[in-house]
């Protein structure tokens, strides 16, 4: 009898292994590596948790590996994926380094006609490797677009009337003007702080008359546009309109200049729709703020179009449970619940049409996305083309050795030409 109970108990336990080891080797696990503007990593995370309930053995890890330094950020990734273990998926938007290493989920997905009238084919084809490429690799997580930001309270506290409140039209100079003496009658540090990235100087040269291409379409700096939004750049960190500490330090300029806002130190700050999450929970009552209309000049008014992309790496193990996490991401309500969430501007095509009911920070959103019509299609160009990253590092690179004394304005153009054209000529011989 004994021998009896004890063989029952040896198949209980040899069952309960046997199953416990299946469901092991069946377990599946995916990760993300990712980096946060604001608080779109929470969001992710509670719809991931959605996700992995409606789909027992699949776990998902968001690796949040920040975005002090891009160049960094990416080169983590790439280092990842020339040694064959990539990411299951990424957050990115250096696109085009990772052309040829992308998951086509076309065959994979459920419906991949959805990915290609949902999203915009400007953005699917940037991550695809030439006309006869119609894979599918990833999507939009949001649109951005580049704009200033200023705090309210300190106009008020002034007596100022915000220039932007009665007139459609307002140039960089008057905004700069306005935002001196702000700061002069409230006592405020600094008037300007200006995000150093050369994607949010793109709009600037443009609304300055310049021209970013020559009549071949091959890169050009110098232009007399470029040169104005050079000189008034260069005069304010050179007259303390601006903190030149922003520029001098360009991994964290970003973050700099953000928290100067946040903490009442400048009265106007240039950067873009991405940084609202964060903005808003940083300020939370402190203070009132607003997005305005990005400042005019003889080329019109224009921000900077950008975003991140999720995309998924060819080398993943487990390609049939990455589309399975795109399509569950893709779902229209999934995205729209993150974008409001996120005060993310939706990447979304339909959902961007109908509108969203953000549920903070509305009015901001409101006046950000008023702003994307404007764009100009010189910086649709520079955005979506495979050197928009080879165009843009050289850019804050030799404006900020400007600034710090340690190159000419002269110079840094002839230096960003020959650093942007020997960037070309590399990639295009490799």
């Amino acid at each position: 009898m004994k021998q009896h109970r004890l063989l029952i108990l040896l198949v209980v336990l040899l069952t309960v292994l046997t199953v416990t080891l299946v469901a092991a080797q069946d377990a599946v696990e995916l990760r993300i590596t990712w980096y946060n503007d604001g608080n779109e990593g929470e969001v992710l995370r509670e719809l991931l948790d959605r996700f992995e309930a409606d789909n027992p053995g699949i776990t998902v890890v968001l690796d949040d590996i920040g975005y002090a330094d891009p160049n960094v950020y990416h080169s983590t990734i790439q280092a990842q994926v020339e040694a064959g273990d990539p990411p299951d998926l990424a957050r990115v938007n250096n696109v085009a380094l990772f052309i040829g290493d992308y998951l086509d989920l076309r065959p994979l997905v459920k419906d991949a006609t959805y990915y290609e009238t949902s999203f915009s084919e400007a953005v699917l084809n940037s991550l695809r490797a030439g006309e006869n490429d119609t894979g599918i690799y990833g999507f939009p997580l949001q649109f951005t677009i580049t704009a200033p930001f200023i705090n309210r309270t300190l106009f008020e506290q002034a007596g100022i009337e915000v220039p932007s409140d009665t007139r459609d039209d307002v140039t960089w100079d008057e905004w700069a003007e306005a935002a001196k003496q702000v700061a002069d009658a409230t006592g405020t540090p600094f008037a300007i702080a200006y995000e150093p990235r050369g994607h949010r100087f793109w709009g600037f040269v443009i609304s300055e008359g310049g021209s970013w291409f020559d009549e071949e379409g091959n890169f050009k700096v110098d232009s007399p546009g470029f040169r104005t939004a050079a000189e008034k750049l260069i005069g304010w960190n050179q007259n303390g309109l601006s903190d030149a500490t922003i520029w001098a330090n360009l991994p964290d300029g970003p973050s700099l200049a953000r928290d100067q806002f946040t903490n009442g130190q400048v009265v106007f700050l240039y950067s873009g729709s991405f940084a609202v999450g964060g903005l808003a929970n940083a300020i939370g009552d402190t203070f009132d703020w607003s997005a305005v209309p990005n400042p005019s000049g003889p080329g019109g008014s224009t921000g900077s179009p950008g975003g991140s992309l999720l995309v998924a790496f060819a080398g993943t193990k487990h390609p049939e449970e990455v589309a399975r996490l795109m399509d569950f991401l893709t779902q229209e309500e999934v995205l729209a619940e993150f974008s409001q969430r996120s005060s993310f501007l939706p990447g979304h095509l339909g959902l961007a049409e109908k509108g969203l009911d953000y549920e903070a920070n509305a009015d901001v959103l409101k006046v950000l996305s008023a702003e994307i019509p404007k764009i100009h299609e010189q910086a649709y160009r520079l955005q979506y083309s495979e050197y928009a990253f080879t165009y843009n590092r050289p850019i804050d690179n030799r404006l900020s050795q400007v600034i710090v004394g340690d190159l000419t304005l002269d110079d840094a153009i002839i230096a960003i030409q020959q650093d942007v054209d020997e960037a070309i000529k590399n990639a295009q011989a490799g």
